[in-house]
Formats: C-alpha cells, structure tokens, sequence
C-alpha cells in the first residue's frame, strides 16, 4: 500500500489504484498454479486454461468461455465470427475506451456512435434507435465503469431490428441486470483481464462467454489460427493468434473466488464516497434502476475539471479521465455521427477518484475532504 509515502507538501498520497492488496492475497495459490505449468510444460492451453474457461462460464451463467488474448481482441473475434458483412456498421456508444471502436474496424465493420443517457451515460434503447440505419448489423453495449443499462429494453429492441447484442463488459466483472450476470445477455459477451480490471491477470487476457455453440466453436477455431477441432493442421478459416496462455489462466483461477469479495468491498467504498459528497457540487456517476455495479470506477462530475484534477494532484491525490474525447471527435473514425451532447458535456467533466477493493475509510475521506475544498474554492 502506499497509503504512508508523503510528498513534498505533506499530505498522504492516495493512489488511483493499488493492486497490491488483491495481488498479495492470491501470491502463494498463484505460486502453487505457477509450479505445475513449470513442471507440465503447458504454456498455452491445457487444463489449467479449460478450468478457468469452465469456472468463467459458470460464474457468468453462461454455456462457453473461449480464452483470447485480450479484450480488442474478444470484441473482434465475435464480430468475425458472426461474419458480419464488410461495411456494414455496428453501433456503439461514443464514451467508450477506444478498442470497442478498434475491434469494430478490425472486423471490417463501420462504427456508427450513439449518444447515452445524460445521468447514467450509457446506451438507452432511444439513443440506440436514433443511431440505427438500413445498414446496422449489431449493437455493442458498453458496462461502462461497471454499470449496466437496460439490457431487456435494448434485447427488445435489436430483436425487432434484426441486429445481434454484444456486450463490451470489460470492466463488469461480476456486474448484475436483475440478477442476471454480465455478459450472458447478448449473443455473446466480451472481457478484458488486464491487470487494472476487477478480474486482472498479470500481462493481457480475455474471453469471449455465450450460449452459442456453434459460435464458440467457430471463436475458438479463429483465434487458434483458424484450426478444426479434429486436427492440428486441419484449417477452417483464416484464423489468428489470440489464445489465453496457462500462466494468465492460474492467476485468474486464483483470483476469480476472491471477485465477489473485492466487488462488494469497492460498492461499499463508493457508498462511502457518496455520504461524504452530498452537497459538495459534486455529483456520483452510479449504478442506477436494476443494475447493481461491479464499480470498476469510481467516477465524478465537476466543473472546472481541469483545475479540479491539477489542484487534487497537488495535494497527492491521483485521479484520471476516462475518457476525455468522445470517439465520434477522432477524425480516423470518420465523424458520421454528427453531434452527440451527452456524451460530450461528459466528457469535459468526468473524474475518476481513487478506488481498489482495499482502499480505506481514511483515504476515502481524505480524498472528499480534499474534493470539497478544491470545488469549494472554484
């Protein structure tokens, strides 16, 4: 932890992010799982990767886990493998990390992006349908900061359209829609097990979950170069390299019946966050209506976000902006969305503030007593 070092003006510094409480609680198991790769020599694949793909799947609900090597990387393999047609356009919303726009690209696809709710700053079935067109073929649904939208409402609505769900959930490990996990929702659901996320390995990793069996034969196939399932130089398609390694599956194993535990701690957190905040000019992004979040972040508005974050950073408070260019502004994507308001306005105010399953009550109030104080001042 770093919750002692000092810096120059005196005041304790709270990190955005401290892995090492999660990390140091799975060190010997991780160590134990590390030996048997050691001594089997299975490095890729193998059944330390089957276990994890088989436990991933039962704590999403779902029938399938395919081990990818990283996120982009689940997000495109589903789009391939759903063999949607060059040019036609998959919408998504335009706060998003800019890999749910990469992959769509990577596809072959044109992102068309949406506008989202102006409080939760997710998809609606309303902004959907004011970005759907003759040429849409899917929908990816961002859990952005963990939160979830209205998945029934946005399932009604690709189902009359004709177009497939897929949900970007790589920062909802563990995050519910009425009770129903993450991920198993659409025709399939994609993960990111970088470091930072809720569920991290420790180098890249990722996953694709659904119900389709044919689909996960066929993602599987693609991501191991494209190879049948009878014979190792027996090709079906023109595949790639995106395979989840051994080494990455046993510290997922490891960590995955620690997830719950970590995700209730960081909800408590933010409910924290959110009693010492009230009436502070500062206002909570949270998990709204039937959704209850994983809070991958922990994420604020505020004006003046700039001098905001310069002042907090000042007094040794780290925070980041996720994100601050919508990715309908970015020129290489093509700017055919016109302009999207929501999405904007949060763009120039979002905030997120220091949150990781082991961050204390100190730190937190720290954090909000700094927070009011530099808002105060504005």
């Amino acid at each position: 932890m770093t919750t002692g070092a000092l810096i120059d003006s005196g005041v304790s510094t709270v990190p955005l992010m401290d892995l090492s409480g999660m990390n140091s609680e799975v060190d010997d198991v991780v160590e134990q799982g590390w030996k048997i790769v050691r001594d089997t020599r299975r490095f890729i694949g193998g059944p330390l990767v089957d276990r994890f793909e088989q436990d991933w799947a039962a704590y999403c609900g779902t029938k399938h886990c395919v081990g990818v090597a990283n996120g982009t990387d689940a997000l495109e393999l589903v789009l391939r493998a759903l063999q949607i047609d060059a040019g036609a356009e998959v919408i998504l919303p335009a706060n998003t990390f800019t890999a749910t726009a990469e992959a769509v690209v990577m596809a072959g696809a044109v992102p068309r992006f949406a506008d989202v709710d102006s409080k939760t700053l997710l998809l609606t079935p309303e902004t959907i349908r004011a970005a759907l067109t003759d040429r849409t073929a899917a929908i990816i649904t961002v859990h952005l900061y963990g939160h979830m939208p209205d998945m029934q409402g946005i399932l009604d609505l690709a189902s009359t359209s004709g177009v497939a769900v897929i949900e970007d959930a790589a920062q909802a490990h563990g995050s519910t829609w009425r009770e129903q996990k993450a991920g198993s929702f659409g025709v399939a659901g994609c993960f990111s097990f970088y470091p930072g996320k809720n569920l991290g390995a420790y180098g890249d990793g990722g996953a694709v979950v659904t119900d389709d069996d044919t689909l996960a034969e066929k993602i599987r196939s693609i991501s191991n170069h494209g190879r049948s399932s009878t014979s190792k130089y027996a090709h079906s398609w023109v595949g790639r390299n995106s395979r989840l390694d051994a080494v990455q599956a046993v510290v997922l194993s490891a960590k995955l019946s620690r997830l719950d535990g970590w995700n209730r701690a960081r909800r408590e957190a933010v409910a924290v966050y959110s009693e010492l905040l009230i009436d502070s000019g500062v206002s909570l992004v949270e998990a709204t209506g039937d959704a209850i979040s994983a809070y991958h972040l922990n994420v604020v508005r505020v004006d003046d976000r700039a001098r905001v974050q310069a002042e907090l950073s000042d007094r040794g408070i780290q925070t980041d902006v996720h994100y601050p260019t919508p990715l309908h502004l970015m020129d290489f994507y093509g700017g055919k969305s016109g302009a999207l308001p929501a999405a904007e306005q949060a763009a120039d105010e979002v905030l997120s503030l220091p949150l990781f399953p082991n961050i204390s009550p100190e730190q937190i109030e720290t954090v909000c007593s700094h927070l009011r104080e530099v808002v105060k001042h504005a």
